[in-house]
């Protein structure tokens, strides 16, 4: 069996990939099309080498592509969805793919069109006939991720678990996703348990280490949380695309103890990393860390203005509200209000516009409401601060992100009732926090401050 791929003729064989179902392609393709795939659950920075060398072996070949694609996707910003929509868009007609391939190509490109609830649907059936396909379960981890979808972040897991054998030597990751998605619907122990397997299984695997991180961050635990960090730093420290975000961790914890000048050492060195963060999910984590430290009321120098400029840069509003809250942050903390007013100005717009993509509907839900919030913080209208997160505290989830992320806005509210006068409102949000997670130094400071008021 033969097809053409240019002006050159490829031998194709019907092969059997790691998750069990056939393909027909190359051998070498295949294999690097694996190697890539291993790359990529390990979030390594070069998955797409091999993925990239797949793809020169057999154009046709779908999968290679279509990893390559998900992982510019998944980045959240324009210009690389529509580098994705261009890798796509170049598959050659002469591939006859497969139902499994034909799925991920709907997916990817439901993806590249802004409808994260059709690409999570279709990587949903497709794991129903084949729970072993990696990639599915990676792509489809990720999308429940940045839409908040918490159930589904742990369920779409559970639902292939059992498929998986305890030999296979992807099965760490797989516990390594289930793991969060334990973490994210609040079983801790549960969370912890699967996590530390999946470590154990490969110590490599960044997302679990993330994993069992997040438990300890949700309850308290610091010291416990930067002994598991230290215990696995040469993994987590070395090159990978959450290497910044596992930081970006252990400064909470720090943060926790009161080391403002910690905090700050890891901001410059290894969050911003002296400047060469790009890519939005960095200057999130960036973003949501100082605004923490603004809140404290600590002077941070020239930090913003420096942050600021990175997302002025971007052009990217208006395609993933997450990314767009924090720009307003950015800007607002920078003293910056034409900045801050322009991008909530379009996300006015889009939030009564007919786009239909998904990131339409979460502007209008949360994403609008707390860039408006945000706004109000620099102005000083703390009134207005919680009209705009009241309402919609408690569906901050719906437009992305973890528990642990989307407590800057948590510690917002807080805030401005403290600084609004409204001290009732303070302590009972404060009482929340504290009987949720009693070991947090910052939950009974919040909860001595709303009382003293």
């Amino acid at each position: 069996m033969t097809r053409r791929a240019g002006c050159a003729t490829v031998l194709l064989m019907t092969l059997v990939d790691r998750s069990g179902s056939a393909v027909d392609t190359t051998p070498a393709a295949l294999e690097h099309y694996e190697r890539g795939l291993d790359a990529m659950l390990r979030f390594a920075e070069d998955p797409d080498d091999q993925l990239g060398t797949a793809a020169a072996e057999d154009p046709a070949f779908v999968l290679p592509t279509v990893a390559r694609a998900y992982g510019l996707l998944l980045a959240t910003e324009r210009p690389l969805a529509r580098d994705a929509e261009a890798l796509l868009d170049a598959l050659p007609a002469e591939g006859a793919p497969t139902p499994r391939e034909q799925a991920h190509l709907a997916a990817a490109r439901a993806l590249a069109a802004g409808d994260f609830t059709a690409a999570s649907r279709a990587l949903d059936v497709l794991l129903v006939d084949h729970p072993r396909d990696a990639l599915a379960l990676f792509a489809g981890h990720q999308v429940d991720f940045f839409t908040g979808n918490s159930a589904n972040l742990r369920d779409r897991v559970a639902r292939v678990r059992t498929a998986w054998p305890d030999d296979d030597p992807r099965t760490g990751y797989v516990l390594g996703m289930l793991a969060f998605g334990l973490e994210e619907t609040g079983l801790y122990p549960q969370a912890e348990e699967a996590g530390r397997d999946a470590v154990a299984r490969n110590p490599d695997d960044v997302w679990a280490i993330h994993a069992v991180t997040h438990t300890f961050e949700m309850r308290a635990r610091v010291a416990d949380g930067l002994a598991f960090l230290a215990e696995h730093a040469p993994a987590w420290t070395a090159p990978n695309y959450l290497s910044v975000h596992n930081h970006w961790h252990r400064a909470l914890f720090l943060l926790d103890r009161g080391d403002v000048a910690g905090v700050l050492a890891h901001y410059d060195d290894d969050v911003f990393r002296r400047g060469e963060a790009e890519l939005a999910l960095e200057l999130l984590d960036a973003t949501a860390l100082l605004w923490r430290l603004h809140l404290d009321g600590v002077d941070v120098g020239d930090r913003w203005n420096t942050l600021a400029d990175r997302w002025a840069a971007k052009p990217d509003v208006g395609h993933y509200a997450f990314n767009d809250v924090h720009a307003v942050m950015a800007f607002v903390a920078a003293g910056r209000p034409g900045d801050a007013a322009r991008v909530v100005t379009q996300l006015r717009a889009l939030a009564v516009s007919d786009e239909s993509a998904t990131n339409r509907w979460m502007t209008e839900r949360v994403g609008l409401p707390v860039a408006e919030a945000v706004v109000a913080v620099g102005e000083e209208r703390y009134d207005d601060v919680v009209e705009h997160l009241l309402p919609v505290r408690t569906r901050l989830h719906e437009f992305g992100g973890s528990h642990a992320q989307r407590d800057v806005w948590q510690r917002t509210l807080l805030e401005a009732a403290v600084r609004g006068g409204q001290h009732h409102l303070a302590e009972r949000l404060a009482s929340e926090r504290v009987t949720v997670a009693p070991g947090s130094t910052y939950n009974r400071r919040a909860l001595e401050r709303a009382r003293a008021a």
